[in-house]
């Protein structure tokens, strides 16, 4: 695949780097010199935002000619001081971002785990791979995410539409509180799969 990264950070390297591993074409762009429109045309299969949260929006409403039909992983994480969400009572940061580039195919994914554990080959820990959840609402989109999820050794999930990313979104500002500000094991605040109650 073909695979534009906008940003420069910890996340576009660690992303990137398994991509390239795995045999993709990945261009990363940054705010300086048109970079970021660079990578946006050369994603032709798939764009990862990996801006900071604070910019994402602006980002995206500039290049969302070249956006257009592409697939847009969000990654993003709008969390501020005191680990708070800072999309409370609003859309969820996913849900600006596809506002903000309305033809683009907005997914949310990666968000909940820090750069280092993505530049684990692969990520499993006690032989179970890591869990990827995805919100969107463009089945091919979804697919080419899923394939991207497995290329790094992990295990992608459905967690519903877009309409659902305030939840992940949600999810990893409480992790990164319990993780960062307590220093807590927060993995174990989940009971395994046969004692977490009856299925639907």
């Amino acid at each position: 695949m073909r695979i534009g990264i906008l940003g420069t950070g910890g996340m576009a390297d660690a992303l990137g780097t398994q991509w390239r591993r795995a045999g993709h074409e990945v261009v990363v762009g940054g705010r300086r010199s048109g970079g970021l429109r660079e990578a946006a045309r050369s994603g032709t299969d798939a764009v990862l935002l990996a801006v900071p949260y604070e910019a994402v929006v602006e980002v995206v409403a500039d290049l969302a000619d070249v956006l257009r039909g592409r697939v847009l992983i969000d990654c993003t994480n709008p969390v501020g001081p005191g680990f708070r969400l800072l999309t409370t009572g609003g859309p969820a940061a996913a849900e600006r971002i596809a506002a903000a580039a309305p033809t683009a195919h907005v997914v949310k994914a990666f968000n909940l785990c820090h750069e280092d554990v993505w530049r684990l080959t692969p990520p499993v820990f006690d032989g179970r791979p890591l869990a990827v959840p995805l919100c969107g609402d463009d089945p091919d989109a979804l697919s080419v995410v899923r394939h991207l999820v497995r290329d790094l050794g992990c295990e992608p999930l459905d967690a519903g539409g877009l309409d659902r990313a305030a939840l992940v979104e949600a999810t990893a500002a409480l992790l990164i509180g319990l993780w960062v500000g307590e220093g807590a094991d927060a993995q174990a605040i989940t009971p395994p799969l046969a004692f977490a109650g009856p299925r639907a």
